[in-house]
């Protein structure tokens, strides 16, 4: 575990915020950040997919970027490749999220030092899927 993986800030994810900002969901259902916004469902969070298209997905309406979500975000979560995910902690920040998850895989560590900085916390390289295992062992 790196200290990008805080277990407080994992914790404050999974157990006290509800609404999720997928950044990168869409409808197809093969990848990764449809299983996992299923999964976050599933676990009760409420998710809010950001994709340009702005679809609806998962019967939550899409919207194209974080600044058009007319509701408070408490997670972003970034499924993007980790040199284009670095904008969207700032944006996160920008629209007063309560915490910034950059999905497994995905390490900008630039970002990371911004965000905390900014009092926001975040974590990187992991999946709320292996962390909600984690703790079922």
């Amino acid at each position: 575990m790196t200290s990008w993986q805080d277990p407080d800030a994992v914790s404050l994810m999974l157990d006290d915020l509800e609404t999720w900002a997928v950044v990168g969901l869409s409808t197809n259902t093969s990848r990764t950040a449809y299983s996992i916004a299923q999964l976050l469902q599933r676990r009760g969070k409420r998710i809010v997919p950001i994709h340009p298209d702005a679809p609806t997905v998962l019967g939550e309406q899409g919207y194209a970027t974080l600044a058009d979500v007319p509701f408070p975000i408490d997670v972003v979560d970034v499924f993007r490749r980790s040199e284009d995910a670095g904008p969207f902690a700032a944006q996160a920040v920008e629209v007063g999220a309560k915490a910034v998850w950059f999905q497994l895989g995905v390490v900008d560590e630039t970002a990371f030092e911004r965000t905390i900085a900014a009092g926001v916390p975040m974590v990187m390289d992991t999946c709320p899927a292996i962390e909600w295992n984690r703790r079922a062992r």
